[in-house]
């Protein structure tokens, strides 16, 4: 006699939530396992098939105990331990084949298929540890649909695990194989046939309550187990997060460097020129003071020149030890001129030397923006020395750089670095930005990568063109700072 269970429905919500919150934690974790190397690329494999695994049998678990038949029914422990390991081993086979450098989508279909047959096998073991006074068979049509659903969502997983690192993203793709893994099994137990071999006696009231207890506990237990496993993976992020702002920090320090060993005849010449004013005018006074009749207003106007050139001198000696230094950033309001003309007076002999003539149209009054004055300079350095070296083949045209700076709508305010140089070419105006790219034979290309870094750490936006006519045009915007523009 065919016999006919019945499902709790709030077990079953709770048996597609459980599958839910696992395949969000190892799509969470999976993204650490690609990133990482050695033993801790290792020990994120194991954690994330276990979270998979395990979440994967909690939730068939917790649907089986959903299912409630009108005779008693128990589970065999070796087998529905088996179940356990078989699922947690075939998951962890699938995150490590696709989560290597040289996985293809044959790789990926393959693994999908090992992983989605091993979680088939894992229902269907389950299934056999079930103990009752009923024989077990099932629907040929409905297991081979539910081997499908299998492979299908192990495929999909095991793709997404590796390549959604959006938040909202992950949730979808995570609510997705959630239903996915829970269709497989319902449909799985859609194929399975009960046959009584004598006569039903309907199930005491109280084993429908023990199996809902035994759920919730495998239930709860899971979750804290997830919980854990999503604290420790943000705890990492974190930590990666970290790690890779002070990376950052320590690039654009050596980048700095670099670029001041560049402007070192700049940097000669500004510093001389105070210098040599300082003896001048020492002369002077000396010259006023050796008279018969010493004259004091004109000694006392040297020395005060001699304050303003010392003054001037220490003032560049400031800027370039701030430029040189390694410190943490330190954002204030900044007028974005006063950056802009600091920084012309460093590549002041770069433009003389390269027969480059600047242009500058500063809008005046321009509002403050909040913003690390550092690493402004370095950004428009970086974007004026590019302009300087992208006109140097030119020869039928003068060579002319022009800075702009102008507000924009949307409380914004906008720097504009324009040259007639070579301009940029189609096949690399994508690449721009990118790191280690470059045109240049000597370049590191990391100069734009770090001016992009810099300019969005900042709330702002750098980008650059070929214009239509000769050269290319590079800009950035930064927000106006609040209380400046309130």
């Amino acid at each position: 006699m065919v016999v006919t269970g019945t499902y709790n429905p709030y077990l079953v919500a709770l048996s597609a939530l459980v599958a839910s919150f696992a395949s969000y934690t190892a799509l969470d974790l999976g993204g650490h396992v690609g990133r990482a190397r050695g033993f801790a690329r290792r020990m994120w494999l194991l954690a994330a098939a276990i979270t998979m695994g395990g979440g994967i049998w909690s939730m068939h678990f917790v649907a089986m105990l959903a299912f409630i038949m009108p005779t008693p029914m128990s589970f065999d422990i070796e087998l529905t331990t088996l179940s356990l390991v078989v699922t947690i081993f075939v998951t962890g086979g699938g995150f490590y084949v696709i989560s290597r450098q040289s996985a293809s989508p044959l790789r990926l279909a393959l693994s999908g298929i090992f992983m989605g047959l091993g979680i088939a096998g894992m229902h269907y073991a389950g299934m056999a540890a079930m103990r009752g006074h009923a024989e077990l068979s099932y629907d040929p049509l409905f297991v081979a649909l539910s081997l499908v659903i299998a492979t299908g969502a192990s495929t999909v997983a095991l793709w997404l695990a590796f390549r959604t690192t959006d938040l909202g993203h992950k949730l979808v793709a995570a609510v997705v194989m959630g239903l996915a893994i829970s269709g497989m099994h319902y449909t799985a137990m859609r194929a399975a046939i009960f046959t009584a071999n004598g006569p039903v006696h309907e199930a005491q009231a109280n084993a429908s309550l023990d199996q809902t207890n035994l759920a919730l506990a495998v239930a709860g237990i899971t979750f804290i187990i997830l919980a854990c496993a999503s604290v420790a993976s943000l705890f990492e992020r974190k930590r990666a997060e970290e790690a890779l702002r002070q990376a950052q920090t320590d690039l654009a320090h050596v980048t700095r460097v670099t670029t001041l060993g560049e402007l070192t005849a700049s940097i000669a010449h500004e510093v001389n020129q105070p210098l040599a004013a300082v003896v001048t005018n020492a002369e002077a006074c000396l010259r006023w003071l050796d008279r018969g009749t010493p004259n004091l207003d004109e000694a006392r106007r040297a020395l005060e020149r001699i304050i303003e050139d010392g003054n001037r001198a220490g003032e560049v000696i400031r800027h370039l030890r701030a430029l040189s230094s390694k410190t943490e950033t330190e954002k204030a309001p900044l007028d974005i001129n006063d950056v802009v003309n600091e920084v012309i007076a460093l590549v002041q002999r770069e433009l003389l030397s390269h027969r480059v003539s600047l242009r500058t149209e500063l809008a005046p009054a321009l509002p403050m923006v909040l913003a690390d004055r550092v690493q402004l300079q370095q950004v428009i350095i970086n974007l004026v020395i590019n302009g300087i070296e992208a006109m140097q083949p030119v020869t039928d045209r003068p060579r002319e750089l022009v800075i702009r700076s102008h507000p924009v709508e949307a409380h914004q305010v906008l720097v504009v670095v324009k040259d007639c140089g070579v301009g940029i070419s189609a096949e690399n105006a994508d690449q721009l930005f990118n790191a280690f790219f470059t045109t240049k034979s000597s370049g590191m290309g990391m100069g734009l990568s770090i001016c992009r870094s810099i300019i969005e750490a900042h709330g702002g936006r750098l980008s650059g063109s070929g214009d239509v006519g000769p050269g290319a045009t590079f800009q950035f915007a930064l927000p106006v700072y609040r209380q400046a523009a309130s």
